[in-house]
């Protein structure tokens, strides 16, 4: 049969390195490709006791429908923490639970695009989101970055080259994939620049707890007059992902329209699911397992830096990120990271090529390393494999 697809069919389109990604799934393969965390730091026991709990004392709601907005107190408690680290103003009610912040990017993209509009991202920016954007027919406009965040001139010029942008997209704590931070003033700044233009901003937040070093700062929606930053986050990172439990936090009223176009997609979150991580957080320490998981994760950013320092050229750049799982490096502008990508897997080590994070522009020498998934001694490992093969690959 001939399918008639939609039109959206055509904007999703596969990855140059899906293939080559496939061969990650043997286990000899030292990957750092995912973004994903440690499994051996998941609470598994106290999961399974608040599971139970939550099936002893009430099964029969926990295994029912429940509401497209979420459990109550899970939302209560989201709202609470927001408020107390990020400097937000928010209740239960301005919150809507959805499966991971993933889908929280999707239903953005449900509620503020249509085909041909523009989205603003950093240069480069989150892969996912450009998948999710990308589906309802948008355009990109790249704004320049610095260590600092975008760079606040750059971005009002774009937006003065694309007066009709809808939506302005950044992930400002540990930013995947380059791993850097906005500054204090940068937030401010974007959260008057939203106000001045009257575009929505969706400020992504899935690493926002894995501080290493340095100082929490605001968020970007503490400093939003208008009500025109929205905020995702997630406990994949800080808890588990199999859950697949994150938010999307917001005005009142945007928010109403996020739950309309959820009803469509799937009715509601997986209940037990909310009511076993809200148990947890209920009769559990939830700040120290994530003293325990930043403790972690910076050892394995320390090896990855100090790896990298030994096997690779003096002439490439790298960030050095306060915090999240990842790290960004630039190398001779003459390496293309994807053939290298080929290079590396016959010595049976992964990444993720660079310029599959550009929507617009490709800089194909760059690439990001996921550290947190890791052991130590895997990372310095695969790392000094990854300098082997760059010598072989430009040799």
């Amino acid at each position: 049969m001939e399918y008639k697809y939609a039109r959206r069919m055509s904007y999703v389109t596969a990855s140059e390195i899906r293939e080559l990604l496939k061969l990650t799934e043997q286990p000899e393969v030292i990957l750092f490709a995912g973004g994903l965390p440690a499994p051996e730091l998941f609470p598994i026991e106290e999961i399974k006791a608040a599971n139970n709990y939550v099936l002893d004392h009430n099964g029969e709601h926990a295994l029912q429908y429940a509401t497209t907005e979420g459990y109550q107190p899970l939302r209560e408690w989201i709202a609470a923490r927001m408020n107390a680290q990020l400097g937000t103003s928010f209740c239960h009610e301005n919150i809507l639970i959805t499966h991971g912040s993933q889908q929280a990017l999707d239903l953005s993209g449900k509620v503020f695009l249509d085909e041909g509009d523009v989205v603003l991202c950093e240069s480069p920016t989150y892969l996912a989101a450009i998948s999710a954007f990308k589906a309802y027919g948008c355009s990109f406009a790249e704004v320049p970055t610095d260590d600092s965040g975008m760079i606040i001139s750059e971005l009002e010029k774009v937006l003065k080259e694309n007066p009709t942008a809808k939506l302005i997209y950044v992930v400002p704590d540990f930013q995947n994939p380059t791993g850097r931070t906005w500054s204090l003033k940068r937030r401010q700044q974007l959260a008057e620049i939203s106000a001045k233009y009257n575009v929505a901003v969706v400020e992504d937040n899935p690493y926002g707890e894995l501080r290493y070093e340095g100082e929490f700062l605001p968020s970007i929606k503490s400093f939003d007059r208008t009500g025109n930053v929205l905020c995702t986050g997630t406990f994949s990172k800080i808890f588990c992902p199999g859950y697949r439990i994150g938010w999307i936090a917001g005005e009142k009223e945007v928010i109403r329209k996020y739950v309309l176009v959820k009803q469509g997609v799937d009715l509601q979150c997986n209940t037990i699911a909310q009511m076993v991580i809200s148990a947890y957080l209920e009769k559990y320490d939830i700040d120290a397992h994530i003293d325990k998981i930043r403790e972690v994760y910076r050892k394995r950013r320390d090896t990855a830096i100090e790896a990298i320092h030994r096997a690779f050229p003096s002439d490439i750049k790298f960030t050095r990120p306060e915090g999240g799982l990842f790290l960004w490096i630039e190398l001779n502008e003459k390496t293309d990271t994807v053939k290298l990508l080929e290079k590396c897997l016959e010595h049976n080590v992964a990444f993720v090529p660079g310029n599959s994070f550009f929507p617009n522009t490709k800089k194909r020498n760059t690439l990001r390393i996921n550290f947190s998934n890791m052991p130590e001694d895997k990372i310095s490992d695969g790392i000094m494999r990854m300098g082997k093969a760059l010598k072989e690959f430009t040799e």
